[in-house]
């Protein structure tokens, strides 16, 4: 069965995640390589035996969890930017259900960039490149836009650029997912209790 709460806080954890590396990329100008690698390829993922190996396991998103449980700690989350950014990509992932004709330029393209990224066999910048592009001809069409705050620098590097708009198509990813685990925006006000008791149980089984 997909739709638990155990599903759905990994799920978030992978938003988490996502927002977490975008934020690190605009104010850092790098993230860790291993973090942003399991939420980059969960995009190319549709047949997976469970929810889990969306990210090639739930140790994958370790830093997730734990963002996860800082951010439900109260009422008011921990980090206000991850949680406009979340906030943002779960309004937009309703939009973008709603637009058949995007979805399919959507499957279309991922297909297209996971073969080329298999031929490589990394995530190399000309990956980044396609799914920032692809991310640009669809989710960044909609409203309202994420608007993402750095430091300018950061943000005009065009491979800091193409690698934030790559992890906020991951972040649409997990959305996605925690979605058809069943969640709600309801229970994020309403569990989060017991969404933070999982998140902290799933980190202590790493």
């Amino acid at each position: 069965m997909i739709k638990t709460l155990t599903n759905q806080v990994i799920a978030l954890a992978g938003l988490a995640q996502a927002t977490y590396l975008v934020k690190q990329i605009a104010q850092r100008g790098n993230a860790d390589s291993s973090d942003m690698d399991a939420v980059i390829r969960s995009v190319f993922v549709i047949d997976a035996d469970d929810v889990p190996a969306v990210y090639g396991g739930v140790e994958k998103l370790k830093t997730g969890l734990k963002l996860l449980d800082r951010q439900l700690a109260g009422f008011e989350p921990s980090d206000p930017d991850l949680a406009r950014y979340a906030a943002s990509l779960i309004l937009l992932e309703r939009k973008l259900v709603s637009e058949s004709r995007m979805l399919e330029t959507l499957r279309a393209g991922l297909e297209e960039v996971h073969a080329q990224a298999e031929y490589f066999g990394e995530l190399n910048d000309t990956v980044y490149a396609n799914l920032a592009d692809l991310y640009q001809r669809t989710v960044s069409q909609l409203q309202p836009r994420v608007m993402v705050n750095g430091v300018p620098g950061y943000l005009t590097n065009s491979t800091n650029a193409n690698r934030i708009r790559a992890l906020l198509l991951a972040g649409i990813r997990s959305t996605v997912l925690w979605r058809q685990c069943g969640g709600e925006r309801w229970r994020l006000l309403f569990q989060r209790s017991g969404m933070r008791k999982e998140a902290r149980r799933l980190v202590q089984g790493l």
